[in-house]
């Protein structure tokens, strides 16, 4: 009778535990703390654009840092590289016809702002807003760069989008976002649109 009172009481006392401790896992940050977060993705260049006309899509990858505000604001930057391969090789006309673009690198350095939603949940939404400075870089088959040009050369960008922080261990979360960026150059803009998926890590204090 002794042991069957104590199995019911251990079994009691790990039924407790469990939730506890799987409760515990998860420490949701809060204002004042600081994310760390990288993430690859994919992105596409729109039409719309000159620059669309003559490349694509291609890799995306990004670190960001993001402070935590009071009433479920936040303040952050990004730092980002994105590579649109040419739609289709043409030769630059004149001596060296051989040489064509490959692809346009855009190093992209801005300032966001969220509003978030459900912070105090384990599954966190927002929506963003964004400007800096995009750089622009033609990135040729022989292996050079073009610094000036049509497409290459710095300009200023804006941004908007929406993402998830997905809480899954301690201040860990798997960071969702899909981001359109409007980028302006000699009075005319490129469209890029990027889903990025990584992870963010809050630092304690």
């Amino acid at each position: 009778m002794r042991k069957s009172l104590g199995t019911v009481f251990a079994v009691l006392l790990l039924s407790g535990a469990v939730p506890a401790m799987a409760a515990t896992r998860i420490v949701l940050p809060r204002a004042g703390q600081v994310g760390i977060g990288v993430q690859g993705g994919y992105g596409t260049l729109l039409k719309a654009g000159d620059a669309g006309e003559e490349f694509g899509s291609g890799a995306a990858y990004s670190v960001r840092l993001r402070y935590r505000m009071r009433y479920e604001r936040g303040i952050g930057l990004s730092f980002e590289n994105n590579r649109f391969a040419v739609l289709e090789e043409k030769p630059f006309t004149g001596a060296f016809d051989s040489i064509a673009p490959e692809r346009l690198d855009v190093f992209l350095t801005g300032f966001d702002f969220y509003q978030m939603f459900n912070t105090r949940s384990r599954n966190v939404s927002m929506l963003s807003l964004g400007a800096g400075l995009a750089s622009q870089r033609v990135h040729l088959n022989d292996g050079e760069t073009e610094l000036s040009g049509d497409f290459s050369g710095d300009a200023l960008y804006l941004s908007a989008g929406a993402g998830i922080e997905r809480f899954s261990y301690g201040s860990i979360a798997i960071d969702l976002s899909t981001r359109y960026y409007a980028m302006f150059k000699d009075g005319k803009a490129a469209h890029n649109v990027q889903v990025a998926l990584g992870l963010i890590f809050y630092a304690g204090y």
